[in-house]
C-alpha cells in the first residue's frame, strides 16, 4: 500500500530549453516531392524556430543541384499568407528573411564535393550559425545529403586548432534522415563526438499516399497547400528532422530518448548504419557509429498523431484568414505553476504518492479543455505498472510504486481543447524515485 501522500517538490527544469531551438534545414528539392510537402508543413509552423538557414542540397536520388527555383516557389506561396498566419501567432520570419536565408549548398554530390574550393554559401551559412554568441545549439536537419555539414566541418578542422574544432563540434546537432549521402558515415567515423542521429523510422507515422485528410485539408487551403505536391513514394519522410525539435512540451531534443514528435533514439550508438540504397559509398569509412531509433520505431511518432495531425490543420486554416476568431488556436498547458514549454523534473519516495496538478492551463479560444495523464512507458527507467488516479481530471494523485526506488517515471500530460480541430499541448514530468 502507498504511503502517506508526499509534499510536492519543487518542479526542476532538465537542461532548459529555449522556446525556439535554432535549426538550418537541408534539402534536397526535386529528388522526391516529399521535400516539398515536409518545407509546407515547416513554414506553416515556422513561428516555433529560430530559422537560421534554408539550404539547398544534394543526394543519392538527386546528385546535383543548380539554383533555389523550387525552394523559392514554396517560400513565395508563404508570402502569399504572411499576412493571414501573423495574425494567429507572434514569431513567423517575414517573407524577405526567408528568401534572404535561401541558398544553394553543395551543387555535387556527397564526399566528392567536400574539400579544398568546395566552399559554398550553405556550408559557409552553417559554420556562421555555430559561430554566433549563442548558447543554443544549432540543429541541422539532413533532409536529402549531409555533405553541406561535412565541408563546414572540413573546413573548421582545416582552418582552426583542435580547442576551436571541439567547441564548434560541441554546439552541432545533425539529424540525417535515412542517408542519402556517404559524407554522414564521413563524420561519424572522424568526429565522433559530433551529435548525430540517424532516423530510420520515418514511415508509417504520416497519412497514407494521397489520403483524403491532404486533398481536404492542406492542398485545397490557398497557395500553400497550391504546392503541397502529391505523395510519389512516401509522405513527408523529411518532416521528423524539424518535428523532433518542435518546442510543444513534449520532449527536449538534446534528452533524444524521451520520445516526441521526431520519434524515440537510443543514446547506446549503433554501428554502421546504412543509408539509402543509392550510397553505394559510405561502407570505406566503416566502422562508423551514430544515434538510432529505438525499437518503437515510427510507432514512437504516430502515437502523437492525432496532435500533429490537426496542429497542420489548423495551421492551414490560418493561411486562409486574417480573422483570429475564425480558426482555433493551440491550449497552454501549465503544471504546478510552471507555464514554459520545458521537461519538468520531480522527486518522490518509493511507496509514497505524488500529486501534480495542471490548474491554470488555458485556451486563448475560450474552448473547454480535456485532460489526459499518462505513464510512458518506454522513455522510464521503471518499466512496472504505475496507478494514477483521476487521470482525466487536471489534478492527479500518481502512486509510486514501492519497488521502483533508483529509478525514474516519465508522466505525460496530453491536453486538448473542444476546437475544430482540437488542438493539443503537452507537458512531461520525470519523477526521480528516491
Amino acid at each position: 500500500m502507498p504511503g502517506p501522500t508526499a509534499t510536492p517538490s519543487p518542479l526542476n527544469t532538465r537542461r532548459p530549453i529555449r522556446q525556439k531551438p535554432r535549426i538550418i534545414n537541408t534539402t534536397d528539392l526535386g529528388a522526391d516531392p516529399d521535400d516539398e510537402q515536409s518545407m509546407v508543413r515547416f513554414l506553416v509552423c515556422s513561428n516555433e524556430f529560430d530559422t537560421e538557414g534554408l539550404i539547398v542540397a544534394t543526394g543519392c536520388w538527386k546528385k546535383s543541384q543548380s539554383n533555389t527555383n523550387m525552394l523559392d516557389k514554396i517560400v513565395n506561396a508563404y508570402g502569399q499568407v504572411y499576412d493571414n498566419l501573423k495574425n494567429h501567432a507572434d514569431g513567423y520570419p517575414t517573407p524577405e528573411y526567408l528568401r534572404s536565408i535561401s541558398v544553394m549548398g553543395q551543387r555535387g554530390y556527397g564526399m566528392g564535393d567536400v574539400g579544398t574550393g568546395k566552399d559554398s554559401t550553405g556550408s559557409e551559412m552553417i559554420i556562421a550559425a555555430v559561430d554566433k554568441d549563442d548558447p543554443r545549439p544549432v540543429w541541422v536537419g539532413g533532409w536529402g545529403g549531409v555533405n553541406n555539414v561535412a565541408q563546414a566541418v572540413w573546413k573548421v578542422q582545416k582552418t582552426r586548432s583542435a580547442a576551436e574544432l571541439k567547441k564548434f563540434l560541441s554546439k552541432l546537432r545533425v539529424f540525417d534522415i535515412l542517408g542519402q549521402d556517404d559524407a554522414g558515415a564521413w563524420l561519424a567515423k572522424n568526429f565522433p563526438d559530433l551529435f548525430y542521429i540517424r532516423a530510420t523510422g520515418v514511415y508509417g507515422w504520416q497519412p497514407s499516399k494521397n489520403d483524403p485528410y491532404l486533398r481536404t485539408h492542406i492542398q485545397s487551403h490557398g497557395p500553400l497547400g497550391a504546392v503541397y505536391p502529391n505523395t510519389k513514394w512516401a509522405t513527408e519522410g523529411d518532416t521528423p528532422a524539424f518535428m523532433h525539435v518542435y518546442p510543444n512540451g513534449l520532449n527536449d531534443p538534446g534528452q533524444i530518448d524521451q520520445g516526441g514528435w521526431g520519434g524515440r533514439f537510443s543514446f547506446t550508438k549503433k554501428a554502421n548504419i546504412k543509408s539509402m540504397s543509392g550510397v553505394k559509398t559510405e561502407m570505406r569509412f566503416a566502422p562508423y557509429s551514430m544515434y538510432g531509433n529505438t525499437s518503437d520505431g515510427a510507432k514512437a511518432i504516430k502515437r502523437w498523431s492525432a496532435g500533429y495531425n490537426n496542429d497542420f490543420e489548423a495551421r492551414m486554416d490560418w493561411t486562409m484568414t486574417s480573422d483570429y476568431s475564425k480558426a482555433n488556436h493551440h491550449p497552454v498547458a501549465v503544471v504546478n505553476g510552471d507555464t514554459t514549454r520545458q521537461v519538468l523534473e520531480a522527486s518522490a519516495s518509493a511507496g509514497s504518492s505524488l500529486t501534480l496538478s495542471a490548474a491554470g492551463s488555458s485556451d486563448p479560444d475560450n474552448n473547454s479543455l480535456t485532460y489526459k495523464w499518462s505513464f510512458y512507458q518506454e522513455p522510464s527507467s521503471y518499466k512496472g505498472p504505475v496507478s494514477i488516479k483521476n487521470r482525466s481530471s487536471a489534478s492527479v494523485t500518481v502512486v509510486i510504486p514501492s519497488n521502483a526506488s533508483g529509478k525514474n517515471i516519465h508522466m505525460i500530460l496530453e491536453l486538448h481543447d473542444n476546437g475544430s480541430p482540437n488542438l493539443y499541448a503537452y507537458r512531461r514530468v520525470i519523477i526521480n524515485v528516491k
